[in-house]
């Protein structure tokens, strides 16, 4: 009988159970030997364990030493969302050992809240809901006082990866004028997705709509500081969909208690926010409990994902659903997990 290919599995903060369908974990059992870890007993796995690896899911830490003892390492999968700063990139490079991320499966419903989102702040949708249900409601023409249209409007978008590009297929009904602004991109890459390539102050100063859905960089950690939300038109929508290492947060909250703009935020530089944390308690923003790319048939699209790459790298092929880290930038990544609580 052919021995069956070995992986490592330490998907925190996944569990297998989360990240495959129930058929499709079937399929990974069936083909593959699955040995199930956590991120810090992995050293202590045994050494014809360590030899025989040929894919590590997860992403936990791995030293020169543990790469070493992984004399068959083919790939590093990664189920949490980001390239973290806890492995010598050069090390698997070097090697041709694959490290993937499955962000890509968070695209679509996170560009799906975004744009919710967008409504939202230019309808003034939740704040109207309040005030009907305080018996307060203005009815009518007399209720849209600082409303806007998204259709015909002109719409930011910063960062355009596989987040970017999801949200401006969704907004294509809107007959909006689009401008991007993504320094990792030529302005020919964005034109060929109908958008228009645009400096980030072009995007702060014309957009009615800013949408956020850049990585966190060792070269935008504040980007959006006091200065940049002065910038922009006023009344004018913010919404951050990724990281909030890439705003100021507390100028960011300041500009939508001033009144000048709107913000909306699924994330928070901590995670829960304490229960006496002002942003709670700021007019002009929607808040959001980091839900919007978790649902679980998202979370279950990462198997698909993984046992698609597998069998192509079990064949002598490359991976092509998943997102490789690249040596040029995956040193300047700085989206990571969220500090809890």
């Amino acid at each position: 009988m052919t021995e069956r290919p070995l992986i490592i599995a330490a998907p925190h903060p996944r569990t297998l159970e989360m990240i495959f369908t129930p058929d499709s974990l079937g399929t990974l059992r069936e083909r593959y030997e699955v040995v199930e870890t956590t991120d810090d007993a992995i050293e202590g796995l045994a050494p014809d364990l360590l030899a025989r690896a040929r894919y590590l899911v997860g992403q936990p830490p791995l030293s020169e030493t543990l790469l070493e003892a992984m004399t068959e390492l083919r790939a590093v999968v990664n189920v949490e969302g980001n390239f973290l700063d806890n492995m010598p990139y050069d090390t698997c490079l070097r090697r041709g050992i694959h490290v993937l991320i499955t962000s890509s499966v968070f695209a679509e419903p996170v560009a799906e809240m975004g744009l919710g989102m967008a409504l939202a702040l230019h309808r003034e949708i939740a704040s109207a809901d309040a005030a009907f249900r305080r018996g307060e409601e203005v009815w009518g023409l007399d209720g849209n006082g600082s409303a806007r249209l998204l259709s015909g409007s002109r719409i930011g978008i910063v960062g355009f990866g596989d987040l970017g590009r999801c949200l401006h297929r969704l907004l294509a009904g809107f007959r909006a004028e689009v401008s991007v602004y993504d320094p990792w991109l030529p302005a020919s890459v964005i034109a060929d997705h109908g958008a228009v390539a645009a400096s980030l102050e072009t995007v702060l100063q014309t957009s009615d709509t800013i949408f956020v859905t850049a990585s966190v960089t060792a070269d935008n950690q504040h980007l959006f500081d006091a200065a940049a939300f002065a910038a922009m038109r006023p009344g004018a929508a913010f919404v951050l969909l990724s990281r909030a290492g890439i705003v100021d947060f507390d100028a960011m909250r300041e500009a939508a208690a001033g009144g000048r703009i709107k913000v909306a935020t699924d994330v928070f530089p901590h995670e829960p926010p304490s229960r006496d944390d002002p942003v709670r308690q700021t007019s002009g923003m929607l808040l959001s409990a980091h839900r919007a790319g978790a649902l679980d048939v998202v979370f279950q699209r990462m198997g698909d994902i993984l046992l698609d790459d597998l069998s192509l790298m079990d064949r002598g092929l490359p991976p092509v659903r998943a997102k490789r880290a690249e040596r040029e930038t995956v040193r300047r990544m700085r989206s990571k997990p969220v500090s809890k609580s």
